[in-house]
């Protein structure tokens, strides 16, 4: 757990579901564009999420959400997605900044009705995705 402490401390941490094609095309698109390196990756499936989420009322099991994880702050649904954006900067923080304009249970109601259906949309994996070694060092 030291490990993960440093990383906390220096990184915010994106858990989604390691199974959902949407949820490893979010992150794929978070990687590309994450320059800095300010964010690390977890499937909420794995044992780092439920010791990230531990003492928290999210639940790494409810796989309905990303969950944006920066220092003891827990973000989830809209709010996650909309946090990752600002913190990629440029374009992505103006198009979260017009976002966040709408009310967070507007947001949400959408939020929950593509993550209700996204394994119907994109599909789902029968295991949560390997990284590759380049992006190792990306993943908890």
């Amino acid at each position: 757990m030291e490990q993960l402490g440093d990383d906390l401390s220096t990184h915010s941490v994106l858990l989604f579901d390691g199974v959902c094609n949407l949820c490893n095309g979010f992150v794929q698109f978070v990687i590309q564009r994450d320059k800095e390196e300010k964010f690390k990756f977890a499937p909420l499936q794995s044992e780092i999420a439920a010791q990230l989420l531990a003492g928290t009322v999210v639940q790494p099991y409810l796989l309905n959400s990303v969950v944006l994880v920066e220092g003891k702050r827990v973000y989830t649904h809209s709010d996650a997605a909309l946090l990752v954006g600002k913190r990629l900067g440029g374009i992505w923080f103006v198009l979260s900044s017009l976002a966040a304009v709408f009310p967070t249970s507007f947001r949400n109601v959408v939020y929950n009705w593509i993550a209700k259906n996204r394994y119907r949309w994109f599909g789902k994996k029968e295991a949560c995705m390997l990284p590759t070694p380049k992006l190792k060092n990306r993943f908890l």
